[in-house]
């Protein structure tokens, strides 16, 4: 079996990858489509993992196509009995394709619960979009945006173009702030105006940078709130006067939960990409082979080759 992962300090595709076992409460993933996440190119460059990457993928469960939700969890503890999976603290918290074996192979096993039936009008092609979606949508959730405030997001990237699909999923107007001409394009066919003007209730901060923190608090209404959904490493330099002189909330934001007792934002988040086939087409930019592992992964390294999200297909 065929799985992408580091051998020897290269990102190399393994032809000689175990099967995968299939233990009691886990099911095989024949995997459609996998993207590559910011996440991924983060650990090319600092913590190269040894297992299988891989974790926005989709593909066949027994003949049904799902997207899988890649956070393992434990189910008991306390985070988990709220809701809050992605905050799990006991035993067996992990995440699939970054701790262990992910989507970027031909098969995959996962717990019996992370698939997700695809809804209709969601190609199983398209559905490793589900994934990074299901980030923007809970950050979107946690913004709790009320009727009329006004909403900006920061940062073009997929995070960022799946904030406003989801801002406007939810039937508010969204501006964006995008560092590339490609983004800002995306942006638009997604529904938002593009070059914020004025002060806002509610930034999304997508880029996970320095400069993109500090345009948030520019942007933002004093007592307005910041949801952070950037990667930022090691740490977040929030300007600290704007801070104070503006009370600014900044709110954090990691993957997804579940709310209402047990609506899983995974599968929600897979119906906003079924309501508006025109987002995948505006984020998913490139698509490769399997085979053609490294030069994806270049290509979505390469911000001015135009690239927002890459998919590979076994």
């Amino acid at each position: 079996m065929r799985g992408v992962r580091w051998v020897d300090e290269r990102l190399v595709l393994d032809l000689e990858v175990a099967e995968p076992a299939v233990t009691p409460g886990a099911v095989v993933v024949e995997v459609a489509a996998a993207s590559i996440c910011g996440t991924d190119l983060h650990f090319m460059r600092t913590q190269r993992q040894h297992v299988v990457i891989g974790h926005e993928f989709a593909g066949w469960v027994d003949g049904v196509p799902c997207a899988i939700e890649p956070t393992v969890f434990c189910g008991a503890c306390a985070q988990c009995l709220g809701g809050h999976t992605n905050r799990c603290v006991g035993d067996g918290h992990t995440n699939i394709g970054i701790y262990r074996d992910g989507g970027l192979a031909d098969r995959v096993a996962v717990p019996a619960y992370a698939p997700v039936e695809l809804p209709d009008g969601l190609d199983v092609r398209d559905a490793s979009l589900v994934e990074p979606t299901s980030v923007s949508w809970h950050g979107t959730r946690r913004a709790a945006i009320e009727p009329g405030e006004r909403v900006a997001v920061v940062g073009g990237g997929s995070i960022g173009l799946l904030a406003v699909a989801c801002v406007r999923h939810l039937g508010h107007e969204v501006a964006l702030a995008a560092r590339h001409p490609h983004q800002r394009a995306a942006g638009e066919r997604i529904g938002a105006s593009v070059s914020p003007v004025g002060e806002y209730d509610v930034i999304i901060e997508t880029a996970g940078t320095e400069s993109g923190l500090v345009r948030s608090a520019e942007l933002v209404r004093p007592g307005g709130r910041v949801v952070l959904l950037g990667n930022f490493q090691p740490s977040a330099p929030v300007p600290g006067v704007p801070t104070l002189v503006k009370e600014i909330t900044w709110i954090g934001s990691a993957g997804r939960g579940r709310h209402d007792g047990g609506v899983r934002e995974f599968a929600e988040s897979a119906a906003v990409l079924a309501a508006n086939p025109e987002i995948a087409r505006a984020v998913i930019t490139h698509r490769f082979p399997l085979a053609d592992a490294a030069e994806a992964f270049r290509v979505a390294d390469d911000r001015a080759s135009g690239a927002i999200k890459v998919v590979l297909e076994p």
